[in-house]
């Protein structure tokens, strides 16, 4: 007979309520901005932006004005090399809707705990136009909610779902990761009981004057290899970290170490 065939349960796949989940692009965040991506004009008539990059080092980000029609930013990047995972990589652009602006500079380009967020400058070229007010850009922000996960638009290779887990790093125990865009280790909490992980990640400090509001990111896993034997919480390893917007965790049974658990906190 051959081994069981494992499944770990990502437990907030189940909606409580009617209208499904918060954010269509993380079935994890339950509040704040949703969408992957965000443009908005400010008073000033300059354009800002978000993007959510989970997994990108804060210096693996690369921005550039497009040199031909000056209408969009081009923005990539790269997470580090995991090997688990392997590696992720970004590919987009952000800007100007219209036929009457073009951008002349990025400014406050600052990429941090998985988010990319920038300030765009632009100057009217279009003198015919009789509307003086500009508001079309790229994408037209689609922040919504549902019960219909989408993927990230922007990953070009890897993962594009906010959830990634692998049951064998070690027969008895456990890996996942989770995209937690915006969040850093002093804003997350890791528990566990006899055959459940819970996390919440509640972001305290925004990073920027133009982001709504922090958001909260709230989930559970439930072990597929617990038994009242060997109960999580009393029983097995739990280690974390939160690197670049995405959480990690590794679950390991009774007296086995490797090198691969996250520096964080174990549970005890």
């Amino acid at each position: 007979m051959g081994e069981p065939k494992v499944q770990l349960l990502d437990m907030s796949r189940v909606p409580k309520v009617r209208e499904g989940f918060y954010a269509t692009n993380n079935q994890f965040q339950k509040e704040g901005p949703k969408g992957f991506v965000q443009v908005k004009v400010l008073e000033d008539d300059k354009l800002y932006v978000r993007v959510d990059l989970p997994g990108v080092p804060d210096d693996a980000v690369h921005v550039r004005v497009d040199a031909v029609r000056q209408k969009v930013v081009f923005f990539s990047g790269e997470t580090v090399v995991n090997q688990k995972e392997g590696v992720r990589e970004y590919s987009g652009t952000a800007g100007l809707g219209c036929d009457c602006c073009e951008i002349t500079g990025v400014a406050d380009v600052k990429m941090k705990d998985g988010v990319l967020r920038m300030i765009l400058s632009r100057v009217r070229v279009n003198k015919d136009q009789q509307d003086n007010t500009c508001t079309l850009t790229v994408p037209p922000f689609t922040g919504k909610s549902g019960i219909r996960l989408e993927d990230h638009p922007y990953v070009v290779k890897g993962r594009k779902e906010a959830l990634f887990w692998d049951p064998t790093v070690v027969q008895g125990g456990f890996y996942f990761a989770v995209d937690v865009p915006g969040a850093c280790g002093d804003d997350v909490e890791v528990s566990a009981n006899e055959n459940v992980i819970r996390f919440k990640a509640e972001i305290k400090d925004v990073g920027h004057e133009h982001d709504e509001s922090g958001r909260t990111y709230l989930g559970s896993m439930k072990s597929p290899f617990c038994s009242p034997e060997l109960p999580l919480n009393t029983t097995h390893t739990i280690g974390w970290d939160v690197e670049f917007g995405v959480l990690k965790v590794v679950v390991l049974p009774p007296g086995i170490t490797t090198p691969s658990t996250p520096k964080g906190t174990p549970i005890e």
